[in-house]
């Protein structure tokens, strides 16, 4: 099943998205209006209507979206610059947002294919969550919690008091037992295994937490 999350102005068109994503057995996990309120982790791609966030945090927010889930740019009136801008920022399509329901449902579907083997991993994630978890121990356990909350390695050298070169390792060893290969599989990792609250909410973009 294909994991949603919807952020619009409109809470008339955000009320008919998920009503129509839903219907077509789409799972909305959160539908907003506003960029403050928490988002799930476990989403497969999020859509986003520009519009529902500040000018100038619109790109930084669906860049740093993007390194977790695939990102879909709701626009009203799509021009070609905007568009590209988007994309660049790392959106993976725009819909037009007075595009027929079956319009919405077919895009999310393409757009989520590149997004299904991600879906295997957190399901073969899932499985193991709790055993997967339990075999790290307590610092790797502390390290993986900071990496989900978007610490880079060397904040979370200082936070611990070890070395950028310990935590390294420890990154290492925690992505051997998970099976994860990257900061969104971590997350989706701590997340599963309840190494972190589901309610951490959204993280304020850092560009050197990517490093």
């Amino acid at each position: 099943m294909i994991r949603v999350g919807i952020l619009d102005k409109s809470p008339v068109f955000l009320a008919g998205l998920v009503q129509v994503l839903s219907d077509a057995g789409i799972k909305v996990l959160d539908a907003q209006t506003s960029p403050t309120e928490q988002i799930s982790w476990l989403a497969d791609a999020y859509l986003i209507d520009p519009e529902a966030l500040p000018y100038e945090e619109r790109f930084r927010h669906i860049s740093y979206l993007a390194g977790y889930a695939t990102v879909i740019v709701l626009a009203l009136y799509p021009m070609s610059g905007t568009t590209a801008a988007f994309t660049e920022a790392g959106a993976r399509l725009v819909i037009n947002k007075s595009a027929p329901p079956e319009v919405f449902i077919d895009t999310i579907r393409q757009a989520t294919v590149g997004a299904v083997p991600k879906q295997k991993d957190t399901a073969s994630l899932a499985g193991m969550s709790e055993p997967a978890t339990l075999a790290l121990s307590e610092r790797e356990q502390q390290v993986l919690r900071r990496i989900s909350q978007g610490l880079t390695h060397s904040q979370i050298a200082t936070r611990l008091g070890i070395s950028r070169h310990t935590v390294d390792t420890y990154v290492k060893r925690i992505r051997a037992k998970l099976g994860a290969g990257n900061k969104a599989e971590l997350t989706r990792a701590a997340l599963l295994g309840h190494i972190v609250g589901s309610d951490c909410g959204f993280l304020s973009p850092n560009p050197s937490s990517r490093n």
